[in-house]
């Protein structure tokens, strides 16, 4: 019986003591409104593995022909021009911590180098900032395909689940805008936009936080 990409990756991501999912997820966001937060500085450029404490794992092999992430609106809280952060919980003062880590490949199994990795979510009260980039930020993709940042599980408003939403976009590529979502939560069965497919895996972090990885595919 062949071996599947999603076998192969769990299976390399796991070894390294990264918990991953390769997620294809779709579905329609509803628009829906909330406080914004407190604006906040920019952070530094981002560097795959200095994010959190844990070393990345190398890009493993794969070999079917699993599909493209599907993707998800970006509902009414994206801000284009993010800072270059790594570190999404600078200057937060509250909330748990959560490094979250994956890889970017192909459909043709290839990993994306350079790819670009937007993020925006709300804070553990549930507020986004509409005003600056707090909780916002971009990272670029290691020669590997690998990511990672630094953040805090985000908080709960009304009609929704915790999530957090990503465009991600090869070198020249379209983005694909979608949401990650995190498994035993409640609210996922309440929330209709809410996939499971699109959940992270996820794991005790050092210090009483959580690790969380999650790995796209991108049309070649």
């Amino acid at each position: 019986m062949p071996i599947s990409r999603r076998d192969l990756i769990l299976s390399g991501m796991a070894a390294a003591g990264l918990p991953t999912l390769l997620a294809a997820c779709s579905s329609d966001e509803r628009a829906a409104s909330g406080p914004s937060g407190s604006p906040s500085s920019t952070g530094a450029a981002a560097t795959p593995g200095t994010a959190g404490a844990t070393t990345l794992a190398a890009t493993p092999a794969c070999g079917d022909d699993d599909g493209p992430t599907l993707a998800q609106t970006e509902g009414p809280f994206f801000t284009s021009g993010s800072p270059a952060n790594a570190d999404l919980a600078a200057g937060v003062g509250s909330g748990t911590r959560l490094s979250l880590s994956g890889t970017v490949l192909t459909t043709r199994c290839d990993p994306v180098k350079r790819a670009k990795l937007d993020f925006w979510q709300a804070d553990d009260e549930g507020e986004y900032d509409n005003s600056g980039f707090r909780l916002r930020g971009h990272v670029f993709t290691d020669d590997q395909g690998r990511y990672q940042i630094t953040t805090v599980m985000p908080g709960l408003y009304p009609g929704r689940t915790r999530h957090i939403h990503v465009k991600a976009q090869a070198p020249g590529g379209r983005p694909l805008t979608t949401q990650l979502y995190f498994p035993g939560e409640a609210a996922n069965g309440r929330d209709s936009i809410y996939r499971k497919e699109c959940e992270v895996t996820m794991s005790d972090g050092p210090g009483g936080g959580k690790q969380a990885s999650f790995a796209f595919v991108l049309e070649a």
